[in-house]
């Protein structure tokens, strides 16, 4: 079963408001990056990756001035299963990490519905928990 492990929210300042975060709830800083697509940080609390991150293009044509919800990730057990599954039910492809460029916790994004952008990966994102074991063993 797919599970959601990644979270991640625009805004101005990745700073100051990863610094809310871990001040007023403890999660911890993990990765912080500076990368093509965005800057920011990587907090966690064990379970799911939140991503504050400064984008450095517009993905989701809301303007480089939105602030909040961003994407989210799911983790799958196999990506092609899942990426195909996907395009079935009316979802597209935007990018592989693979691309030149390109890092970041995902390995495919893609849209779903109404233009939602969200990561496919088969590997945990940065401090959060990966999938357990018993639905490893019966995607094999």
């Amino acid at each position: 079963m797919a599970k959601l492990r990644h979270l991640a929210i625009a805004c101005k300042d990745p700073d100051a408001m990863a610094d809310f975060y871990i001040k007023a709830f403890d999660f911890r800083l993990v990765r912080s990056n500076d990368g093509p697509l965005a800057y920011g940080h990587h907090l966690s609390d064990g379970t799911i990756d939140l991503a504050i991150l400064r984008f450095k293009s517009d993905q989701i044509g809301k303007g480089m001035d939105y602030t909040g919800l961003h994407h989210f990730g799911v983790l799958v057990e196999d990506i092609d299963r899942a990426a195909d599954r996907v395009k079935e039910n009316g979802g597209r492809h935007y990018m592989d990490q693979l691309e030149p460029g390109r890092t970041g916790g995902f390995e495919v994004k893609m849209y779903g519905p109404e233009g939602v952008l969200f990561d496919i990966a088969e590997h945990p994102w940065t401090g959060s928990e990966a999938l357990p074991e018993t639905a490893k063993a019966a995607a094999d």
